[in-house]
């Protein structure tokens, strides 16, 4: 569903992310890992344009969005979870959650996803947690927000960064539950992880990017089970 061909991202005068191609299928979950400075997250700012692309292509199903914007990316069917929280403090979780509904598809759909997403994230599903400003949740209820925001539009394709950075180890099992959970469901996601033996355990595919350049790609089991691999590469 969404590729990447070749691509080249940058900031300034300085590239950092070289001839890079991936692909997510339908349903795939696929992780991108590697250290830090790696070129993760450019990739992904790439993706969305949220970085304009110095070469290659961004395809989605098949067509070229790279010269888009990223609202008429967005409006395609991206949505993209930062690796902040992100959230809009002033305004109540469901606010929060209301402004994902950008497409008329969103907007009819509204209580069935409200549904989906309360069975994914029952921390922030009471009523007195929908009533409360976001910017007072705690740092894991405003990580799950801002995944369950992305929900709400109905997407295509999710990009997921850093859904764990800063999480307790409790809330970091809970939230990659729900990752599984949407993975179940049938929707594509491309993740971004700095805990990469559990972003290799729920991968259908990884690719490990080093300095900007995809090094190697696999199986996250494959991935996983390679010595070499996970200590050259990935830290662990």
């Amino acid at each position: 569903m969404l590729k990447t061909r070749n691509l080249g991202v940058g900031y300034g005068n300085l590239q950092v992310v070289h001839e890079v191609s991936i692909a997510i299928g339908k349903g795939e979950i696929v992780a991108l890992v590697g250290g830090n400075g790696a070129g993760k997250t450019t990739t992904l700012r790439g993706i969305l344009g949220l970085l304009p692309a110095w070469e290659g292509e961004v395809l989605l199903d098949g067509q070229p969005i790279q010269d888009l914007k990223t609202p008429a990316i967005v409006s395609l069917g991206l949505a993209y979870v930062p690796e902040h929280k992100s959230v809009f403090p002033k305004m109540t979780v469901m606010e929060n959650l209301e402004l994902a509904l950008n497409s008329k598809e969103a907007k009819q759909k509204k209580d069935e996803t409200i549904a989906e997403v309360f069975d994914l994230f029952p921390r922030i599903s009471s009523t007195a947690k929908l009533r409360q400003t976001a910017g007072t949740l705690s740092g894991g209820e405003q990580r799950m927000l801002v995944v369950a925001r992305a929900l709400m539009s109905r997407p295509r394709v999710i990009l997921l960064d850093e859904p764990s950075l800063g999480l307790a180890p409790r809330l970091v099992t809970d939230l990659f539950k729900a990752i599984e959970k949407i993975h179940a469901n049938g929707v594509p996601i491309l993740l971004v992880e700095q805990n990469v033996t559990l972003a290799l355990q729920i991968a259908d595919r990884a690719y490990v990017l080093e300095q900007g350049r995809i090094v190697i790609e696999g199986t996250g089991r494959e991935l996983g089970e390679m010595p070499h691999i996970r200590e050259a590469y990935l830290g662990i």
